[in-house]
């Protein structure tokens, strides 16, 4: 069995997949909810990776960033023991040409959101989508996100949503995109938001272009 990396505030792990250009284009009809929301193109977002356990259950998305690593949020805790699932769109077929691979290495960097009160403390819902699940959030400035977190909104994070959609728990570690020039490019990583996943509350991500300099450091010395 192949191994990847995994860094965490992320955490890394990769495929060979080109950059923000899916072979199969995805199609966002407006704002849905990621739970019970719009159901994904089948492997239009194929940079997507599901974090399981030995015995198969998802518990964190993540992000493939290249050949080697998988960038998803420092709360996940992944461990060498867990594995990495590419290709896959319904978690609950067999069906499915997905590749599985292990941790190799975990690169930790802690990110604080200014309080101790940690709303994602939950990482996965019973009722958790088999099919990959997309939704349309609007970004918006961090001075916006204050009006509802507070001092909880560092430069080391960005938000979006507030607006009827909603990331939600087992969403942690999976990326925010934003369309640029015709490529897709990962801007933020699922951290925290709402304990009830309340769709008129922002969603809190590490903010990547903070953490860049770090990632590639890692990442070239790995």
């Amino acid at each position: 069995m192949a191994f990847l990396w995994i860094l965490s505030c992320l955490a890394f792990v990769g495929a060979a997949y080109g950059c923000g250009s899916p072979a199969i284009p995805p199609v966002i009809t407006g704002y849905s909810r990621i739970v019970n929301g719009e159901e994904a193109v089948p492997h239009s977002w194929p940079w997507q990776v599901s974090l399981q356990d030995y015995t198969g259950f998802h518990f964190c998305g993540g992000s493939l960033v290249n050949e080697n690593w998988v960038v998803t949020a420092a709360h996940c805790n992944v461990r060498t023991s867990h594995r990495v699932v590419l290709g896959e769109h319904d978690r609950s077929s067999a069906e499915e040409d997905t590749q599985v691979l292990r941790v190799g290495k975990v690169r930790p960097r802690l990110c604080r959101h200014g309080s101790s009160e940690r709303a994602y403390a939950c990482l996965s819902a019973p009722d958790t989508p088999a099919l990959l699940q997309q939704a349309s959030l609007p970004l918006m400035t961090n001075e916006q996100c204050r009006r509802f977190w507070g001092n909880k909104i560092s430069n080391l994070m960005i938000c979006a949503g507030a607006s009827g959609a909603s990331s939600c728990m087992g969403d942690s570690g999976g990326p925010l995109v934003c369309q640029k020039e015709g490529a897709w490019t990962l801007v933020g990583i699922v951290s925290w938001g709402s304990g009830t996943c309340t769709p008129t509350m922002p969603g809190v991500y590490a903010r990547v272009t903070e953490l860049r300099a770090w990632m590639d450091q890692t990442m070239a010395a790995n």
